[in-house]
């Protein structure tokens, strides 16, 4: 079974990604900070993390980074602030995707099973 941990702090986001998700017959866990959105990444074995930029206590860019340390899990970025730079820094940390909010749940998880594919 894919495993997927959804780390938003936005409850009507992660609930309709979890929704979305599920109806894939993914397993998904979803946490609404950095803080233990971090420490999941790294106990768990995920197939694909889904993880917003701004959150409380560590921001997506501090999580990728120090996931991208240990683990080569596949990452989707979700942000509503979405510059080229933006973009940029979390390509240059390792992100497999970034997607900018707001956006069709239907959509990200396309890119999910793309990226998914990919990597089996």
């Amino acid at each position: 079974m894919v495993k997927v941990l959804v780390v938003e702090d936005e409850i009507r986001i992660s609930n309709l990604l979890r929704l979305y998700l599920e109806r894939e017959a993914y397993q998904v866990d979803v946490v609404d900070n950095g803080k233990d959105g971090l420490e999941w990444a790294l106990k768990e074995d995920y197939h694909l993390i889904v993880l917003d930029v701004l959150m409380p206590f560590k921001n997506g860019y501090e999580i990728l980074e120090e996931v991208r340390r240990i683990k080569k899990t596949p990452v989707v970025m979700l942000s509503a602030k979405c510059s080229e730079e933006d973009i940029k820094r979390g390509k240059d940390l390792g992100a497999n995707e970034f997607i900018a909010k707001p956006f069709s749940p239907g959509m990200v998880v396309s890119k999910i099973k793309e990226i998914l594919l990919q990597e089996m």
